[in-house]
C-alpha cells in the first residue's frame, strides 16, 4: 500500500511518501527536510516491522520543537496501521 502523509508545519520536511507491504515497511521518501538525515532514516527502516518503528521513533523532538521528521514517520504509520 502507497501512502502519502502531510507532516506538521513544525518541521522542515513537507510529506512522507511510504510504501507498506502488510505489516513491513518497503520504502519511505521524505519531501524536504535535512536530506541526508532523511535519507539515513529512510533506510534504517525499509525491512522493518511497523510497529518496532512506531515504537522506536514515537516522541523524538527536534530541538525546541514539539516533533521531528522521525516522529512524523511514526505518526503516519500509527495512521497507516489503522487501515489495515
Amino acid at each position: 500500500m502507497k501512502t502519502v502523509y502531510e507532516t506538521s508545519p513544525q518541521v522542515c520536511s513537507s510529506r512522507i511518501m511510504i510504501e507498506t507491504d502488510g505489516t513491513k515497511i518497503v520504502k519511505v521518501n521524505f519531501v524536504g527536510g535535512c536530506n541526508g538525515n532523511t535519507q539515513g532514516v529512510a533506510r534504517l527502516v525499509e525491512g522493518m516491522e511497523i510497529d518496532e518503528v512506531i515504537e522506536r521513533l514515537s516522541g523524538i523532538r527536534c530541538g525546541s520543537k514539539q516533533t521531528s521528521c522521525p516522529a512524523e514517520l511514526a505518526k503516519a504509520l500509527k495512521a497507516i496501521k489503522e487501515t489495515l
